[in-house]
């Protein structure tokens, strides 16, 4: 099976702006739903003495968002198109996470999603499509904080 034209259509849709709000208690929920007890994460007079100068984000956690949309609005539209191609069966293949800068308390980020890649290889039971999701999130300051690259398998 290849990748249809419907499906390299595809590579390049980006997502509207997603807003995301973080806030210390969310912050610390999230640390509490991964067992992590830094206090960076946890403890506001401890991180506001350290070298963050506020309460900083657990690796992973973006804060909430203000409306929904982000990579939920590309799934949307990629589902769909697989189950055309013939592969119906999604799985999740992962997420790589790159940092450039902490994410504190009171920060206000904007993630915006694309289709980065799509390609196709066989597997041992046939052919399997592998889509790359892209998120780029940059702070009320315009820095680049983080990008994500998730894996998206389907047969």
């Amino acid at each position: 099976m290849a990748i249809t034209d419907e499906l390299k259509a595809l590579i390049g849709t980006t997502t509207e702006p997603v807003i995301m709000e973080v806030e210390r208690g969310a912050i610390r929920r999230y640390a509490d739903a991964i067992d992590d007890p830094n206090p960076l994460f946890r403890d506001v007079e401890h991180a506001q003495s350290s070298r963050y100068g506020e309460m900083i984000c657990p690796p992973g956690f973006f804060g909430w968002p203000v409306k929904s949309g982000g990579v939920m609005e590309l799934l949307a539209s990629l589902a769909p198109a697989l189950a055309r191609a013939g592969c119906p069966r999604i799985l999740d293949g992962g997420v790589d996470f790159e940092f450039y800068l902490p994410i504190r308390a009171g920060d206000i980020l904007t993630s915006s999603g694309k289709i980065a890649d799509i390609r196709a290889r066989e597997g041992r039971t046939g052919t399997m499509i592998f889509t790359t999701l892209e998120t780029t999130f940059i702070n009320q300051n315009g820095d680049l904080v983080a990008k994500s690259r998730a894996t998206i398998i389907s047969l």
